[in-house]
């Protein structure tokens, strides 16, 4: 622990601050030790979600789509703007919901899940409106996303150290997507010209990255931070 007022680490059996003299939680103050509410090892269970409560909830998601389609035929006999609807309830209902059938959701399994979703949603706009920029412009913008945010994922979940070196190389790989991005808006749409407005963010996300990764070499940098925002 760090004192409140100088910031210098202390001991844990220290009662004041071997620096400033600042008395560390009020030593003056009796502590009145309590018997815990439930005996050691003895701890109320929390029952899992029952799984009935996400069948009845897909079922509600269920009945905008159902009104959605009935009103685009009713009106227009056809499927016009509902698509775009159901799309975009089904591409939340993977990303916010699915993973919650399951005890234990793998976020290497369901991160990919919902950027697929995500690709083939984009491709039915693209075709609905009869565009041309999925294949030239979203779909390798997914992908480029998808590779960042899925490789955090995996080391996040199957590493227990070395977060800041994850999170400060994921920072670095976003600045060189942004360039990405403006290159491939560029290729893709008539009258957007290549004018380096991504070396500004790519420039950002590189400096975060390699303070990050800074930090993660040095750990008196870290120690020092943590005094500074008492973390």
């Amino acid at each position: 622990m760090y004192c409140i007022k100088c910031g210098a680490e202390l001991g844990i059996s220290e009662t004041a601050c071997p620096l400033c003299k600042t008395k560390v939680c009020h030593p003056d103050i009796e502590i009145i030790k309590e018997e815990g509410l439930y005996p050691n090892g003895k701890y109320p269970k929390i029952k899992a979600e029952s799984k009935l409560v996400h069948i009845i909830f897909a079922l509600l998601v269920l009945l905008p789509i159902l009104i959605t389609l009935i009103c685009d035929f009713q009106f227009n006999h056809s499927v016009t703007w509902s698509g775009y609807v159901v799309g975009a309830i089904i591409l939340g209902y993977i990303t916010l919901f699915l993973p919650k059938w399951f005890n234990k959701p793998n976020p290497t399994i369901f991160v990919p899940c919902v950027f697929a979703a995500t690709a083939l949603y984009l491709w039915y706009i693209n075709y609905a409106v009869g565009g041309s920029w999925f294949w030239n412009f979203a779909l390798p913008a997914v992908i480029g996303v998808a590779l960042i945010v899925v490789t955090v994922a995996v080391l996040l979940h199957y590493l227990r150290r070395g977060r800041l070196f994850i999170f400060g190389g994921a920072s670095i790989a976003l600045g060189g997507f942004m360039l990405l991005l403006e290159f491939l808006m560029s290729g893709a749409f008539a009258g957007v010209k290549f004018i380096g407005w991504s070396l500004y963010p790519l420039v950002t996300f590189v400096i975060l990255g390699g303070v990050l990764i800074f930090l993660g070499i040095s750990r008196s940098a870290r120690e020092t931070m943590k005094r500074i925002f008492f973390i």
